[in-house]
């Protein structure tokens, strides 16, 4: 990073990479979770929830693009290994070992609201104190956001229709 733009950040910047790593063992857990949930997801509704984990597999990814891109600028390096994602992670990864259209969409929820917070997190950390990781964590938090409302969306359809199935409504 240039000598003057680590200088205007007004936190401890090696703290704040820490923090960015986290975020971007996260951001690629969550990915493989969206992106491998896509491939194994059945029952009803499986096309919508498919074309939905599709794109949030590529949202994660774009996440994970600027996260790096942020580590490098503070003149730090992404996580190197694989491996460590696990270890440093602050959401962790819920494999879809029950690949059944709910239970796929409630750990999705899951995964979305963990990364609300850590976003909103660094939102409040950077507020006033560093504007570039600031404006950043603030569209992977809308994003995020958007993210929870589609899942849940989906997840109150899939319950309405069941319900409908079975005449309880």
């Amino acid at each position: 990073m240039g000598t003057r733009g680590r200088q205007i950040v007004g936190l401890d910047v090696d703290d704040l990479v820490k923090r960015l790593n986290s975020a971007l063992a996260d951001e690629w857990l969550a990915h493989y979770q969206y992106w491998v949930g896509s491939k194994v997801v059945m029952g009803p509704m499986k096309e919508a929830a498919i074309a939905e984990l599709v794109q949030h597999a590529a949202d994660e990814m774009r996440h994970a693009e600027m996260v790096s891109l942020r580590i490098v600028q503070l003149g730090g390096t992404p996580v190197l290994k694989p491996e460590d994602w696990y270890r440093i992670s602050g959401c962790g990864y819920d494999a879809p070992e029950d690949p059944f259209i709910q239970k796929v969409l409630e750990q999705n929820i899951r995964g979305e609201q963990c990364a609300i917070g850590v976003y909103d997190g660094l939102v409040r950390l950077a507020s006033g104190r560093d504007m570039v990781t600031y404006n950043m964590a603030q569209a992977i938090l809308a994003d995020e956001v958007e993210h929870e409302e589609d899942l849940q969306s989906l997840l109150e359809d899939y319950e309405s229709m069941i319900e409908r199935a079975r005449g309880e409504r």
